[in-house]
């Protein structure tokens, strides 16, 4: 078996199309789309806006590596869309044999018709349609949540507070799944989670670590304090920098704004501020870079104290 989850081809066979081989149903083929018009390609057009990924539960991935991704990780995909012209590409061509043996529909489409939906300037080829996954608080606060095959029992989480920059958005999931972080929440006024910017910017780690919006942040930070969960927010004015406090037990790390940093509600809820040693002349740091920082200071922390004991 291998890691698409495929293990034979039963009733299959093998097709070429554009100069790649396919394993398909033999019972299918392969469907093509050339007219603008076709609903499938309007509401792909339409998920490129907030209101309408969050209206219909949807959003689109684009690129090799995260379409794979979804397939490893068993995302729910709608549709699978590729560019007529990816000609000779044998990832691709294993992609799309992975994906029609799960049985989802593939289209094609011709290559300005590509360009139309896509949402790069260097398309590579081929996209897909996913269910978004809703995530309740309690979802991920819970007991020893397992992910994928690890078992997270150390409560620790990301909370963004109106970050609104794509780009800090999606390094932060990715970093909060690198350093084995339970979950990330994020307030209702940050940049949206399914925006193809954030998508692309964490490297397909949106289908690891669950995500909470929460539509009430001063609320949903009295729910973790409820939960035993410590809180500290990073503020430039924080009493203790933030490897002088444990980070080794259940606690939340808030990430403010990057302009104005965390509320005032934010701030009254937080247990310590915490912050980062700035000895050179910037005002501060990127809150993707301070995020990072922070989040790998339990792992830090952990090492430091097991190697004592040694």
């Amino acid at each position: 078996m291998d890691k698409y989850g495929k293990s034979e081809y039963p009733r299959f066979k093998c097709v070429k199309y554009g100069g790649i081989s396919i394993v398909c149903r033999k019972d299918e083929k392969m469907k093509f789309i050339s007219s603008s018009n076709n609903p499938l390609i309007k509401e792909i057009k339409s998920l490129k806006l907030r209101k309408h990924r969050e209206a219909k539960g949807l959003f689109f991935i684009e690129g090799v590596r995260i379409v794979e991704e979804a397939l490893i990780s068993g995302a729910e995909i709608e549709e699978i869309i590729i560019c007529e012209k990816v000609e000779k590409d044998e990832k691709i061509a294993k992609l799309l044999s992975a994906a029609n043996y799960r049985g989802y529909d593939i289209f094609v489409v011709r290559e300005s018709l590509f360009n139309d939906i896509s949402d790069t300037q260097t398309p590579q080829g081929i996209l897909a349609v996913v269910k978004m996954n809703s995530y309740g608080l309690k979802d991920i606060i819970g007991e020893n949540i397992i992910e994928g095959s690890v078992k997270k029992s150390t409560k620790c989480f990301v909370v963004l507070d109106t970050i609104q920059d794509p780009g800090n958005m999606g390094t932060i999931i990715r970093t909060a799944d690198a350093a084995g972080f339970r979950g990330v929440i994020a307030s209702k006024d940050c940049v949206d989670p399914y925006n193809p910017k954030v998508l692309r910017s964490t490297m397909g780690s949106i289908f690891h670590i669950p995500i909470h919006l929460s539509l009430n942040l001063t609320e949903t930070l009295k729910e973790i304090k409820t939960n035993g969960i410590r809180i500290y927010a990073t503020h430039l004015k924080g009493n203790k920098y933030y490897y002088e406090v444990d980070m080794t037990k259940d606690m939340a790390i808030i990430i403010g704004n990057e302009a104005n940093g965390i509320s005032m509600e934010s701030k009254s809820m937080a247990d310590v501020l915490i912050r980062i040693p700035i000895p050179g002349r910037a005002e501060s740091l990127n809150a993707s870079v301070a995020a990072g920082l922070l989040m790998y200071e339990p792992l830090r922390q952990k090492a430091s104290r097991e190697s004592a004991l040694r």
